[in-house]
């Protein structure tokens, strides 16, 4: 296993953004959107060969020609603000059944992404994904933030539109993060490198939804485009956004009364535009969530398959 290296940009001081699919795939969205703002450039890739099985094979003429593999694909940008290396992994190497990766096949990935950062410089890391949380969807989201370090606390909780996840009541201090987006954090740690995983919100009756949540990706962008002086112009994401509120709201008004009734305590009060005043209007206990979630599956169940 390796990085295979196809040019050696010259970069200062690096900030890494690495981000795998996940949850509403919110972190690989909000990656994709910056390299494209800023025009990031790619210039490596892992080897997948010890990591995947091949998506599909390519057969022309009766003749297998090419297997492709999920792609692990690391870019850079300089001129648009702070230096940046994005590494955008189309796929977690999880056990079979499995979507979060875990175990030795995940440290190693989660180690050369790390060991090619290093080499250019870095001291740095964000990654990101999804923080399911008890919001509407007609809300904005806010973004989730986990540092690797007590140094890094305050930094934390100064991003606008943030909160520190352990400064959530609900959370009582603790928290985990699933898959590469936490452990290459906790691995940057024992290599004394500095990290801070940033999380959109997602609502929770829309964790298992077959459709991205850009709304959240644009969250976090708004938030890492701050934090490193990057001129980037978050206005391009809002046609995706339109397009899946729309899918969104279509499915929600497709949901039986009685949920949307339950659902519908979720919204903020009118007007309640800052984190703080977000509260939702009513209360929605643990077992209304459980209920809604196994009324909203079976609804799932229902809808026939696509490929």
């Amino acid at each position: 296993m390796a990085v295979v290296f196809h040019s050696e940009p010259k970069l200062d001081n690096p900030a890494l953004i690495a981000c795998w699919p996940g949850i509403g795939d919110i972190g690989v969205i909000a990656a994709g959107a910056l390299r494209r703002m800023v025009g990031a450039e790619e210039f490596a890739e892992i080897e997948p060969f010890d990591f995947f099985y091949p998506k599909r094979a390519f057969v022309r003429g009766g003749e297998l020609k090419e297997l492709q593999f999920p792609a692990s694909k690391f870019y850079f940008s300089h001129g648009a603000g702070r230096d940046l290396i994005i590494f955008i992994g189309e796929e977690q190497p999880a056990e079979a059944g499995r979507r979060y990766a875990e175990g030795s096949r995940a440290f190693q990935m989660a180690s050369l992404v790390l060991d090619a950062a290093v080499r250019f410089g870095c001291c740095f890391v964000y990654t990101s994904g999804a923080a399911v949380a008890p919001i509407h969807h007609t809300q904005s989201s806010r973004v989730w933030a986990v540092p690797n370090s007590k140094d890094l606390v305050q930094q934390a909780r100064s991003y606008e539109n943030a909160i520190l996840m352990s400064d959530l009541e609900s959370r009582a201090g603790f928290g985990t993060i699933t898959g590469l987006n936490g452990l290459l954090l906790g691995v940057a740690r024992r290599r004394a490198l500095d990290g801070i995983c940033l999380m959109g919100e997602i609502p929770v009756y829309l964790q298992g939804f077959p459709i991205p949540y850009p709304k959240a990706s644009k969250a976090i962008v708004d938030v890492l485009g701050k934090a490193l002086g990057l001129k980037a112009d978050t206005s391009q994401m809002d046609p995706l956004i339109e397009r899946t509120d729309q899918q969104i709201q279509s499915f929600y008004d497709s949901l039986p009364s009685q949920i949307r009734e339950q659902l519908d305590k979720l919204k903020p009060p009118p007007g309640a535009l800052l984190p703080a005043e977000r509260k939702p209007t009513g209360p929605i206990t643990d077992e209304d969530k459980k209920r809604i979630l196994e009324d909203i599956d079976k609804l799932f169940k229902k809808e026939p398959k696509g490929d």
